[in-house]
């Protein structure tokens, strides 16, 4: 909701109001009428901006809490009450504080997506030589020129030169992807070692990145906001309230009652009537619920977040990063007449070269301590590399390398080949002196407390939404208790899908670590991402961020949610409960303004107490 927001809103002010209010009821308490005044400094400094709101939103056609305490406020002053309007104006003003200090939303995640945007880019002219350009200029069908470790500068396709693409900007993968002639690419993914000559195929501002950006930057304008439920109640309060003031103060002269009796009597029932208790439920449970998460590694962008994920139906999961650790590491070795320590020890050796992130992996499983001299090391792009060791030739290839190394696939490694694809794996075959030694499998990793926090999850449906291929993502997610896998999806179809959930009716929380997340993160009711491993874009992306990047935390976070959201309900009941029984006290005469006024900020306090057994409660 929007409010009128006032220079006098915020803590210091409302110090001084308290301040001014504490005065009053000690003049009043020792019969001292110079400081029972100073209650107006509270009504001035708290009820101002009270009002102004109230006006502001009246004038949009919003009725709200603000209407009705301001009624009962300048009720009360109307018949010389000051202390009471001044109490009522500042238990709005530190509910209105407490909500705020909840909500809070950082905006810098979509510029360094921006960030992301190619620059320049080098255009190869008619007569072959290279002129640097600026991105924006670039045009359908331009030959363009990308040198090792270079970002790719447009959407287009490779016509020339071999190298492996790092495309997680996009994919989320870890794995980069071998490119060669005709394979496509996409601007803003990182070039590996080879050169690659590329031929434009979309205009610079219809990129695969730029709508990506364009997805972070719609998807946080469809986001409906949760309503507090204090206003939910308040359309009803207001009118009621004003109807039995008025009836109040109408009828009960006709009973023969004195004119000021039913004018005490009237405004006792608004000010009774206040919602502040009402007003103080959400924010007040809110804050307890968000300090205890931020004491475990959880931050909470905003109680609405908390409110929406308690009633959550769907959760949908990335994979790379958030199921699995997110990084590669050697799944399986096949060897042909060799020790799979050997073929380890010789892989290694010539890997210990290369910068490729296959080539960090196969170094980082081997055993060995010492690693045997490697001579003519050289690195065959978008194949993989080679080198002399103990005087005979070694290749590292994938399979378009077999060639370099003369060395046909026969049966055994094409079988061996196909069944570590369709578990998702990217290999190595390690040739020496012309016969493949050996395979080498790496892929991703599921975190170890994955399956165990899947299973605690069963009061939501789980839903995969990955990149990888259907059968890879099948292969590493088995075991696990999901409800649903959609598989090769790219950052916009993950959007989709969460789309097509919510218009279902389910209130989805989208779980993910990479940028290409981040769309979907801001289309679900509720985006949660796992920050450590992530980028600060996914972060600013999401509602709620596992700083510690710890799975374990979600259900943790489900809980926490659940017994927010009862005990906002607990503290609504108690406190539509305390008002009834005030305004049942307020017709029989057994309240005036200022008791009244202290009743219901007795409510108030009760309420915040209730919100603040949540801090210490255990939800582990």
């Amino acid at each position: 909701m929007n409010h009128h927001h006032s220079p006098l809103e915020n803590w210091q002010v409302t110090a001084l109001s308290a301040l001014f209010l504490a005065t009053s009821l000690g003049g009043m308490f020792f019969a001292i009428p110079a400081l029972e005044y100073l209650a107006w400094g509270a009504v001035l400094l708290s009820g101002t901006p009270l009002l102004l709101r109230a006006l502001h939103q009246l004038r949009h056609g919003n009725i709200s809490s603000a209407l009705l305490v301001s009624i009962a406020m300048l009720a009360s002053l109307l018949i010389g009450e000051i202390f009471a309007a001044a109490e009522i104006a500042f238990i709005m003003a530190l509910g209105e504080l407490l909500e705020h200090a909840t909500v809070h939303r950082a905006q810098r995640g979509l510029q360094q997506l921006l960030f992301l945007n190619p620059v320049q880019a080098r255009l190869i002219e008619e007569d072959g030589t290279e002129t640097i350009i600026a991105a924006e200029a670039i045009h359908p069908g331009a030959l363009l020129r990308v040198k090792p470790g270079e970002n790719i500068p447009a959407d287009g396709i490779v016509v020339a030169g071999k190298s492996s693409v790092n495309q997680a900007v996009l994919t989320g993968e870890a794995l980069p992807v071998d490119c060669r002639t005709g394979s496509d690419v996409y601007a803003g993914t990182l070039n590996g070692e080879g050169c690659l000559d590329i031929r434009a195929e979309k205009e610079p501002g219809d990129t695969t990145l730029q709508r990506l950006i364009s997805l972070v930057q719609e998807a946080g304008e469809h986001r409906a906001p949760v309503a507090r439920e204090a206003d939910r109640w308040a359309s009803r309060l207001v009118p009621a309230a004003l109807l039995l003031a008025l009836a109040v103060f109408c009828i009960l002269p006709l009973m023969g009652y004195p004119l000021n009796e039913a004018r005490m009597r009237a405004v006792t029932v608004l000010v009774v009537f206040c919602p502040c208790a009402l007003v103080l439920a959400t924010p007040t449970a809110m804050a307890a619920a968000i300090g205890q998460a931020t004491k475990k590694g959880v931050i909470i962008k905003s109680g609405e977040a908390l409110e929406t994920l308690a009633r959550v139906t769907h959760l949908c999961f990335d994979k790379t990063g958030t199921l699995t650790q997110g990084k590669l590491v050697l799944r399986e070795t096949i060897t042909f007449g060799v020790e799979e320590s050997e073929l380890l020890r010789l892989a290694a050796a010539v890997e210990s070269r290369s910068e490729h992130p296959l080539a960090r992996a196969v170094v980082a499983a081997c055993k060995e301590a010492e690693l045997p001299d490697v001579t003519n090391f050289r690195t065959l792009p978008g194949r993989g590399v080679a080198a002399t060791v103990e005087e005979q030739p070694l290749f590292c290839v994938n399979e378009a390398g077999m060639q370099e190394a003369e060395t046909p696939l026969n049966a055994a490694v094409t079988a061996a080949l196909q069944h570590l694809h369709s578990c998702g794996y990217a290999t190595i075959l390690v040739v020496r002196s012309g016969t493949c030694i050996g395979i080498l499998a790496l892929g991703d990793k599921l975190r170890p407390e994955t399956q165990q926090v899947l299973a605690s999850l069963r009061n939501c449906r789980r839903v995969l939404l990955t990149g990888d291929h259907v059968e890879a993502a099948k292969h590493i997610t088995s075991g696990l208790e999901l409800d649903a896998l959609h598989g090769g999806l790219l950052p916009h179809e993950k959007v989709e899908c969460v789309q097509q959930l919510r218009q279902q009716g389910a209130h989805v929380a989208m779980v993910g670590d990479g940028v290409n997340d981040a769309p979907a993160l801001r289309r679900a009711d509720v985006g949660i991402s796992m920050s450590r491993l992530g980028s600060d874009i996914t972060t600013e992306a999401a509602d709620i961020a596992l700083m510690n990047d710890e799975l374990t935390r979600l259900p943790y976070l489900m809980r926490l949610a659940q017994a927010t959201l009862g005990t906002i309900r607990v503290n609504i009941a108690a406190a539509l409960l305390i008002n009834l029984v005030a305004v049942s006290m307020s017709l029989a005469g057994l309240l005036t303004p200022i008791t009244g006024a202290l009743v219901h900020n007795a409510g108030s306090l009760l309420v915040v107490l209730n919100a603040a057994l949540l801090y210490d409660r255990r939800f582990d």
